[in-house]
């Protein structure tokens, strides 16, 4: 790896990082191997000169708070108001209203006199609309497509469509009730993703494909080794070059999903003491201590002696003055 900013024949591993694009290939092979018939391999391409890598992406939910869920997806239904469309004016038909700013509008009718079809279900003795206030009348036409009503409870049908829109975390889906609410600690899911993504696009990316309210600033990327040792993605790091890097078996390494302000990062030295059991540990301390005592010990007896001589030699001066 160089710390210099990454030629062609190089692949960025963050701002100041690099790695050999044909190191970074044979990486790729073995994580291939190791997911060979799953879904979980990563194709790559290239594109001007750069290596680009894509695929799914594993991350773990390893969150300590509840996370809210948004009430209402993205794409709001466009409502029409009832002086948005007339029936009877060909140069404003449904079909081309248009949706600007979240409000649905209809394009100018046309002035060209036409002649306006009776329906069979409109009353013969109803008086004509005015044309100054015009008014969407009651009839069986193409305008009740248009007109969308908020039902007060949904069908198996449409709650079945909506699924299909929503994904969900282990089986949960929005509701008033749970809308807050803790995913299981250790719990899988996969977002796709590409070697260009930054470690904030990934998260913003995994929390708008479930919904999530909160914001991806809340949030940080961790690698977790096996060992209990923690590191902190950077936000010029890749966590997909990450991935890699760290190898395919997640046993071994996994990629996290927590707080900002709650996780910290852990370093190799302390986490070679994680798994050890309080008895052990205790006789680590009780080494330290002994050792730290010796020390001391040493330090003090060289520091009187060096103070024995400093006397000598001031004694001598004074004799010899």
């Amino acid at each position: 790896m160089k710390e210099d900013c990454p030629p062609s024949s190089h692949v960025p591993i963050s701002d100041s990082k690099s790695i050999l694009k044909s190191e970074l290939l044979s990486l790729l092979k073995t994580y291939n191997c190791y997911h060979e018939g799953r879904s979980f391999q990563l194709r790559h391409r290239e594109e001007e000169g750069a290596l680009i890598i894509e695929g799914l992406l594993n991350i773990t939910w390893g969150l300590r708070r509840p996370i809210r869920l948004q009430i209402q997806d993205d794409r709001e239904p466009a409502h029409l108001s009832s002086a948005a469309w007339t029936p009877g004016q060909p140069g404003c038909h449904p079909k081309e209203l248009l949706l600007q700013d979240g409000k649905a509008t209809a394009q100018k009718p046309s002035t060209q006199p036409t002649e306006r079809k009776a329906e069979s279900s409109r009353d013969s003795s109803e008086p004509p609309e005015d044309e100054e206030t015009p008014q969407l009348m009651r009839t069986k036409s193409d305008a009740a497509c248009v007109i969308q009503r908020r039902p007060r409870c949904r069908t198996p049908g449409e709650t079945q469509r909506i699924r299909r829109h929503r994904f969900s975390i282990n089986g949960h889906f929005y509701n008033h009730k749970t809308s807050v609410f803790t995913p299981a600690y250790g719990s899988v899911t996969n977002v796709r993703v590409d070697s260009t993504m930054t470690a904030p696009q990934v998260r913003a990316l995994l929390l708008s494909k479930f919904r999530v309210e909160n914001s991806p600033s809340e949030f940080a990327l961790y690698i977790v080794h096996e060992s209990g040792e923690r590191t902190k993605l950077k936000d010029c790091e890749y966590p997909l070059i990450s991935r890699i890097l760290h190898g395919p078996c997640e046993k071994i390494a996994r990629l996290f999903l927590m707080e900002a302000d709650l996780a910290e990062e852990v370093p190799h030295d302390v986490a070679q003491y994680i798994k050890f059991e309080m008895p052990v540990l205790d006789s680590f301390i009780e080494k330290l201590k002994e050792e730290e005592q010796r020390e001391i010990i040493k330090l003090t007896m060289k520091f009187q002696a060096l103070r024995l001589t400093m006397l000598q030699r001031l004694e001598q001066l004074v004799e010899a003055e």
